[in-house]
């Protein structure tokens, strides 16, 4: 079962660069520009012929999304895999998401106030990754008692990926899902 990706902030989190690079690095080629508007790429498949898509450049276009999910649907036919395999390539940044997992480490706490670095195992499309963050005060405390008794948590915060690590940046809403005990 292929799952096609139809939300809107999904796909205006794509930045027209990191779909650009990642075309490169599968053999893409770039056969026509049309001036800032948009990129047509063309790639030959051996089993299914030939495959060309418009890589839209200007975000800010109300058909955006609608483009980018267009060219999701054509790369996952082209590559012979899922939307979301190939999204999870192309996400650099998505804001105010909120991540359920459970702490996997604790850093040394910083000396000079209540505050330290995690690393979660959460859920990003669905994948298991690892997430580290950075929390203060009460939020530390929380993630002490999440790692040491295996409670999973939930947190909101923006998640970036630098390479291929993905850092939970503002983080807020931490919260403990002792429900499960139950």
């Amino acid at each position: 079962m292929n799952v096609t990706v139809k939300d809107i902030e999904l796909l205006k989190a794509i930045h027209p660069q990191q779909v650009a690079t990642y075309l490169q690095a599968q053999g893409w080629q770039q056969k026509q520009q049309i001036t800032d508007q948009a990129i047509i790429w063309m790639k030959d498949n051996q089993s299914h012929g030939q495959f060309n898509l418009v890589l839209p450049l200007n975000p800010d276009v109300p058909d955006f999304p609608v483009s980018m999910n267009r060219l999701l649907e054509t790369l996952s036919q082209a590559e012979e895999c899922s939307q979301l395999d190939i999204l999870k390539n192309l996400i650099s940044q998505l804001s105010n998401r909120t991540i359920q997992g459970v702490v996997m480490e604790i850093y040394s706490p910083n000396p000079d106030q209540l505050s330290g670095k995690i690393t979660l195992i959460g859920v990003i499309f669905t994948q298991l990754c690892k997430i580290k963050t950075e929390l203060f005060d009460h939020n530390y405390i929380q993630a002490i008692k999440a790692y040491q008794e295996r409670i999973p948590i939930s947190c909101t915060g923006d998640l970036i990926k630098e390479d291929n690590i993905f850092i939970l940046k503002n983080p807020r809403n931490f919260t403990l899902d002792e429900a499960w005990k139950n």
